[in-house]
């Protein structure tokens, strides 16, 4: 029985830019977290995406992030199966569009993770939260 592998995407933001120009910053924890969480689901097919979509400097608070902007094209061209985020705010800060980017999530079959606290939508329970 094969296992279908699942293009996993890593978000990470941050709000303010400071600090990021250390040699591991912020985004740089939170994008290691989620590659270990991948490296975690090995067995189940998962494998990291190529790409980066990181978010240095922009708030939560809304959408309009070059990082995520990408993100959302990949997912519309087929290139993503699963995002995880570190904390769920990183992905919004807005209950509203966290609800549409979900939206977005379920109507193309992709998965949604946050790895603290745990939140994962590839599962059924998951997917009824």
């Amino acid at each position: 029985m094969s296992v279908r592998v699942l293009r996993c995407a890593v978000y990470t933001r941050k709000s303010s830019e400071e600090g990021l120009d250390q040699a591991f910053n912020s985004l740089d924890a939170q994008r290691q977290a989620g590659l270990d969480y991948i490296r975690s689901q090995k067995s189940l097919g998962w494998t990291p995406a190529p790409s980066a979509y990181d978010d240095g400097g922009y708030s939560g608070g809304s959408t309009d992030r070059p990082g995520l902007q990408r993100l959302l094209t990949d997912i519309r061209s087929r290139k993503v199966d699963v995002v995880l985020v570190y904390k769920v705010d990183r992905l919004s800060r807005s209950l509203a569009d966290f609800a549409r980017l979900m939206q977005v999530f379920d109507e193309l079959n992709v998965s949604f993770v946050s790895v603290t606290p745990q939140f994962n939508t590839t599962t059924s329970l998951g997917r009824v939260t």
